[in-house]
């Protein structure tokens, strides 16, 4: 599981590097034929690791309701977001997933209930296929972000 978190690190890193060489206008724009924008893309897989690590292991997320109810699944970009948004989700991108290492290794993913994601069909059962399944994802919306940026 060691590797998949680093690799995880890594793909935040990309993102953060996104939000640091992206204006917030683009950030926010939703390109003809799209129906998201970047930074909602970042902030979804930010909520996404939440719930799926966190939630379903019936411990503590590290990031506010605002933020869940804004970027959870099935949701879209609602208005602009600001300077200081994308500066909370920068700095959870890292923040979480180092806080996740630590849990992980202190064995705190214990009661996880399994669940079903709708994106594969796939039933994750314990904290190793959720990290599984949370890499995938994230490389999925990498590469929206990715297109998005291309299509600005």
């Amino acid at each position: 599981m060691h590797f998949t978190l680093e690799v995880l690190t890594n793909t935040r890193k990309f993102f953060i590097k996104f939000l640091e060489k992206t204006t917030l206008e683009d950030l926010n724009t939703i390109p003809q034929g799209y129906n998201n924008n970047m930074i909602w893309n970042i902030g979804h897989i930010l909520v996404t690791q939440q719930l799926l690590a966190y939630k379903l292991s019936g411990l503590p997320m590290m990031i506010s309701e605002t933020l869940i109810s804004k970027y959870m699944k099935e949701t879209k970009p609602n208005g602009f977001v600001s300077q200081n948004e994308v500066d909370e989700i920068k700095s959870l991108l890292l923040s979480t997933i180092e806080k996740t290492k630590e849990d992980f290794k202190n064995n705190l993913f214990t009661n996880f209930k399994e669940y079903t994601v709708s994106t594969t069909g796939n039933t994750l059962t314990n904290i190793d296929e959720a990290f599984q399944f949370i890499l995938f994802h994230e490389g999925i919306h990498l590469g929206y972000v990715m297109a998005l940026s291309r299509a600005i």
